[in-house]
């Protein structure tokens, strides 16, 4: 898998994640523990999609 096609995929389930939590908050007996974990689990995958973009960036050499 290319980084390009992997940085897609981790972007795709960074939004699919997003919706269920929408849909969790707007859920009258939505589990508090649940919504916890699903922004866990984004802002994991956040943090992985920011590492990879950086890693691809050419750094300038001072």
């Amino acid at each position: 898998m290319s980084l390009q096609s992997h940085l897609a995929e981790l972007e795709k389930r960074h939004q699919a994640i997003e919706k269920e939590i929408e849909t969790e908050l707007h859920h009258p007996s939505s589990s508090d523990l649940r919504i916890v974990e699903l922004k866990r689990k984004k802002l994991k995958l956040k943090e992985e999609i920011l590492k990879l973009q950086a890693d691809k960036t050419p750094r300038r050499l001072h």
